[in-house]
């Protein structure tokens, strides 16, 4: 069997994907918003969309995956789809970039761009307007969507109300406050639906490979922490897992809280600026929780710090949930990586032991 016709081996969608997959393949409509929280299978969703509809085969599940179309979407060479992210994630992905901007970056005369650039948004508006190539069908797939600007979306905009021909879009989101109201307005929303923790992890476990020259599979017990510590978010967790080391990984996140109340800025070094800060609006946001008599989410119970009467007050988590959320919206360019951390360590271990 050729190539252009061998199956395309595509790892199937988790079972809560491909429910909502057959949902919105039932629908109609030219441009879809698939929004939700990070880890939930946004892109994923939004390719199987955008394959299914380019099959030369499909069923009410899906795309065939063994049809030349779905081939040319598996090696990411398909002319009639049209993927518009940001170069570091075009990169990240291995999805090609055009030939102007794979010299400059080859070249070292800038570095790949964080956002969705007005060039590349103004070549997917020529792409629309091209013959299509195989089917009947071509598609503008954009993920994420919040890294485009005011400009680059107004530029797509036109396009996106008034498509030509048989032309779709998907716009896949995890911050779908951040699109331009004229953006949203102009596609059919769907919110991404968040599997129970108990299928999460049965899914998590399936893809987790064995860690290790040994081998073997990760213990549940340290998926189920990864989980958790991912907020209940799968594709989250399993970029943690596929990190490797899974049990030292849940390990580290099990002793986080109580070194943090300590002031042991060691407990954060293996973390960038904005996942310790993420992992401490996680700590604040679990002692918080206990302190009003509930659950915690991120952490177990057992691996808060001792909370003695009055200590840690809400006043002094509050205060702290606020610096940072500060923090948050500039830690993509710390002065000092280093000196962020020996800062935030500080300032965790201040507001964990004060009434």
């Amino acid at each position: 069997m050729s190539s252009e016709t061998e199956t395309t081996n595509t790892a199937p969608l988790a079972p809560w994907l491909q429910t909502q997959l057959r949902g919105l393949l039932a629908q109609r409509g030219h441009a879809w918003l698939l929004s939700g929280p990070s880890g939930l299978g946004q892109f994923d969703l939004a390719l199987a969309l955008a394959r299914a509809w380019l099959c030369e085969n499909p069923s009410a599940d899906g795309a065939c995956g063994v049809c030349g179309s779905c081939h040319a979407v598996a090696v990411h060479t398909h002319a009639d789809l049209c993927l518009l992210m940001p170069e570091t994630l075009s990169l990240a992905l291995g999805w090609p970039l055009d030939e102007k901007t794979q010299d400059e970056l080859d070249s070292k005369k800038r570095k790949p761009s964080k956002e969705i650039k007005v060039d590349a948004a103004r070549e997917a508006v020529t792409f629309t307007q091209f013959t299509r190539s195989r089917g009947d069908t071509k598609v503008v797939l954009v993920y994420p969507a919040e890294r485009m600007n005011a400009i680059t979306a107004n530029t797509l905009l036109k396009t996106l109300e008034e498509p030509p021909g048989a032309v779709k879009f998907i716009l896949a989101t995890e911050a779908a406050h951040q699109l331009l109201p004229t953006i949203r307005s102009r596609c059919q929303g769907h919110t991404m639906h968040w599997p129970a923790f108990e299928e999460a992890l049965g899914w998590l476990a399936e893809q987790a490979g064995p860690e290790g020259k040994a081998g073997k599979l990760p213990d549940t017990a340290d998926l189920h922490t990864l989980l958790a510590a991912a907020g209940g978010r799968p594709a989250d967790a399993l970029e943690r897992v596929q990190a490797g080391a899974t049990s030292a990984v849940a390990q580290h996140w099990q002793g986080l809280p109580k070194a943090m109340a300590r002031g042991e800025v060691g407990a954060l070094t293996d973390f960038g600026p904005a996942q310790a800060v993420d992992a401490l609006q996680k700590l604040c946001h679990d002692m918080m929780a206990m302190r009003a008599g509930a659950e915690p989410r991120f952490f177990r119970s057992a691996d808060l710090p001792v909370q003695s009467p009055g200590k840690p007050g809400f006043a002094a988590l509050g205060a702290w949930a606020k610096e940072l959320a500060a923090t948050a919206r500039t830690v993509e360019h710390p002065y000092n990586p280093g000196l962020m951390l020996e800062s935030l360590a500080s300032r965790a271990q201040l507001a964990l032991n004060s009434k």
